[in-house]
């Protein structure tokens, strides 16, 4: 039980206020309040509804001075009036006023000279959990003088009724005013609404400090080597930067200052489908008690059946990053050696692995192509090729080139590799070919985590003019030229002229007056 006032949260009343509960009080509770159920490892599962992936066109930011001369309007970042906020907000603290609540603050960012105070409030035990879970955990001699820098509201069993006349795209809304540093959200259930509302919120406001926000995944090596692995869910971020032999900075949202690289999160949130023992021991090993699992389904004697996609595609376990037995403490390292970008290629034409001039690198940076994978967002059941700049266009409020100079200026000052890596498919687009295997994907990281491709000859791609290597250790040379996997050569050439095509017309909307963003010669050539 917490002193905090209604008047400190900025509720009307309050009933009971449980803040910054342990593990075990929280397993407690959820178990007492029947939120989900327990697997038979003893993991707590929930379920999260309807919504098993968020819901981007129902995420907001309040149009007002002077945050609105920053913000890329558009249909990421959708204006909403401040009228419209203070009604909404009203609603929400009304329908959390006189409830018992639960209350997490933790810090986003590991840089304690740029992290960021923030307080979740909550009506359900186990989203009190999740953010425990997903941001870094101040040590218990911080708690008492913890202040809120930013606050959210989760009122997720609240909908708003009057969104037709409000001009929303539904009853469901995920509202920020960067002014007041609150956010609100109401009519979803999902987690990772508070996740990546974070996320955005440090996409806004790093940046205009000169430092680049990234949604990527990181490790170190043994010798002080950095590693970034930039991609969208699905990918392979979490998957590919969980290694054994390297320490784990962390799996999904990164800063890159002058100091090196630090993690925004204290924990990790990978995909579940399909996972096993073999192919993944590090994040099978991470499922036990204090983790939690969304959306998966078990038998009565709670054994999880992981290649289960009734309920969602997007089945997820969140756990405290401690789970990772090879992780990095500090959530911080050095300046990065190596960048990869992650794509998941649901035509089949791109190489599993690609050597980027530092030219080329800002192209696939800017264009962020990839696939939506099934469950990863609301109606998308299958994947679709996609355009999302810097990996990650859903999360930036700013516009891509903001982050896209910065990049540029970092990579140059450091003198950083870069490489293009798909994870997707292989000897046929997707429903014809198969899914690149992850051995086959680690044997490319381990040659550039290694040196090792820096030692073989290269090759180049038609259309894209990709540098290829001729062989790798690990990987079928069949591989390595996509052209090579397909049985129809023909059927290959148009199909891989149709992608270039489409990275062609694409990254057009980067092309102005100013030819600071030009590099289109680094770009597919038809």
């Amino acid at each position: 039980m917490s002193e905090l006032t209604a008047d400190v949260l900025g509720l009307n009343s309050v009933g009971k206020v449980y803040r910054n509960l342990s593990y075990a009080e929280l397993f407690a509770h959820e178990t007492d309040n029947a939120e989900g159920k327990v697997s038979a490892n003893g993991t707590m599962m929930v379920d999260t509804g309807k919504f098993t992936g968020r819901s981007p066109k129902d995420k907001y930011f309040v149009k007002q001075a002077p945050s609105q001369d920053n913000l890329a309007w558009g249909k990421i970042n959708q204006p909403i009036s401040a009228e419209i906020f203070d009604e909404l907000y009203a609603e929400v603290t009304d329908y959390l006023s006189g409830k018992d609540i639960y209350v997490l603050d933790g810090y986003s960012g590991a840089n304690e000279n740029t992290r960021k105070n923030v307080r979740f409030i909550t009506e359900i035990a186990w989203q009190s959990h999740f953010v425990k879970n997903m941001f870094i955990r101040p040590d218990d001699a911080d708690l008492p003088n913890f202040k809120p820098g930013f606050r959210v509201y989760n009122a997720a069993g609240l909908t708003n009724k009057n969104w037709e006349k409000h001009g929303l795209n539904s009853e469901v809304f995920c509202i920020f005013n960067v002014e007041k540093n609150i956010a609100i959200i109401g009519g979803t259930w999902y987690g990772g609404e508070m996740k990546k509302g974070i996320f955005t919120m440090m996409n806004y406001w790093l940046p205009l400090e000169n430092i680049l926000s990234m949604h990527c995944s990181a490790n170190v090596g043994k010798d002080g080597d950095v590693c970034l692995f930039f991609g969208l869910s699905g990918t392979g971020k979490t998957t590919l930067s969980t290694d054994a032999s390297r320490k784990l900075i962390g799996d999904d949202e990164h800063g890159w200052d002058d100091d090196g690289i630090f993690n925004f999160e204290g924990g990790c949130y990978a995909k579940c489908i399909d996972l096993s023992a073999e192919n993944e021991p590090e994040i099978f090993g991470a499922i036990k008690r204090n983790a939690l699992l969304e959306n998966l389904v078990a038998d009565e004697l709670g054994n999880i059946d992981f290649a289960d996609k009734s309920k969602t595609e997007n089945t997820r376990v969140s756990y405290p990053i401690e789970h990772i037995n090879n992780h990095e403490p500090t959530l911080k390292a050095g300046q990065p050696q190596n960048i990869i970008f992650l794509t998941c290629d649901a035509f089949g034409v791109l190489p599993p692995v690609s050597k980027l001039s530092k030219e080329q690198a800002m192209y696939y940076f800017l264009s962020g192509y990839t696939a939506k994978v099934a469950g990863t967002e609301r109606g998308v059941t299958e994947p679709q090729a996609t355009f999302s700049a810097c990996f990650g266009e859903a999360f930036l409020p700013l516009h891509p080139t903001a982050y896209g100079k910065l990049l540029g200026e970092k990579m140059e000052k450091h003198n950083v590799n870069a490489y293009l890596v798909n994870t997707g498919w292989t000897g046929g687009g997707y429903g014809v070919g198969k899914r690149m295997s992850i051995k086959a994907t680690r044997a490319c990281i381990n040659a550039i985590l290694d040196g090792g491709i820096n030692n073989v000859e290269f090759d180049y791609t038609q259309f894209f003019n990709l540098s290829i290597p001729k062989g790798l250790p690990g990987v079928d040379s069949t591989l390595l030229n996509p052209r090579n996997a397909w049985a129809d050569k023909e059927v290959f050439d148009a199909t891989s002229k149709k992608l270039a095509g489409m990275f062609v017309e694409n990254f057009k909307k980067y092309i102005t007056d100013n030819d600071d963003f030009d590099f289109t010669k680094a770009g597919p050539q038809l």
